[in-house]
């Protein structure tokens, strides 16, 4: 892998990851078009550089990890609960990750899978937007600190969906902190804050199996590189995310996402496996 591959890996992931668009899709077109091949030590990079957006998320989102901080040591009642709701959240992923990461890998990590999923994605945020006008503010809705931990269980168990490539993680805990009443800004808010946690659990799993493989088949410095990008696109994809479902709905992802697809469809006909 070279400097330039790196940046733009890290730019596809910093713009998709917290998107509800899949940045494992995204990820998939980005390495056909710059003629990579497969390698354990690239899908594990493509994790690893995760790690740059998380930290963006970590940065822009500091005061509510303070909190949640401040609760751990006995002084945010608040802070804890919210701390409580996310290893609620995130406990249902653990599990299904650690039973059927080796399935996943194996059978689904495909185009046509990918294809698939953006289609459905897209239709499912197309339905739930016009069936949900009434409520499409950022406002109208419960809190995040009315969530309750059968609601964060409730966001975790679809989080789990995710698990399928295309589908999106950011997608199913959005909709799902959605059913469970939270406002739209909310469940944006907690999506964005189990994302540390569930990200950061890959990251860290797949550092420490792939680790040695990375530094010897890639480098340290497209790995440097590939994740400072990611940190600053993830930035700028997220600030103007919260800034757009301020005044719009979802809609515009579910039109993304049958564009993508049908985009998948014809990079497949050309030869994308």
């Amino acid at each position: 892998m070279d400097i330039l591959q790196a940046i733009v890996l890290g730019i596809v992931e910093g713009l998709t990851e917290y998107l509800p668009i899949s940045s494992t899709g995204h990820l998939i077109i980005a390495q056909y078009l710059l003629g990579m091949g497969e390698s354990s030590a690239l899908s594990a990079f493509e994790v690893c550089i995760q790690g740059g957006a998380i930290l963006a998320v970590l940065g822009l989102y500091f005061p509510r990890v303070a909190q949640m901080w401040r609760g751990l040591l006995g002084k945010c009642p608040e802070g804890r609960r919210l701390m409580v709701n996310l290893i609620i959240g995130f406990l249902p992923a653990a599990v299904v990750g650690l039973l059927c990461s080796r399935f996943i890998k194996t059978y689904l990590f495909n185009a046509p899978t990918v294809m698939v999923s953006w289609a459905l994605g897209g239709i499912v945020i197309l339905l739930y937007v016009r069936s949900h006008r009434h409520s499409g503010h950022a406002d109208s809705g419960a809190p995040l600190e009315q969530l309750s931990p059968r609601g964060a269980l409730g966001i975790g168990l679809m989080q789990c969906i995710a698990m399928c490539p295309g589908v999106s993680r950011s997608l199913m805990t959005m909709l799902g902190g959605l059913c469970m009443g939270l406002s739209l800004a909310a469940a944006v808010e907690f999506s964005f804050l189990l994302g540390l946690i569930t990200l950061g659990a890959a990251t860290c799993h797949d550092a420490v199996a792939h680790g040695a493989d990375m530094l010897q088949q890639i480098g340290w410095e497209p790995m440097l590189i590939g994740t400072l990008v990611a940190w600053a696109s993830s930035i700028v994809a997220v600030k103007w995310m919260v800034t757009f479902l301020r005044r719009h709905s979802l809609s515009l992802f579910g039109w993304y996402r049958l564009a993508a697809a049908a985009l998948m469809l014809f990079l497949m006909s050309q030869g994308l496996r």
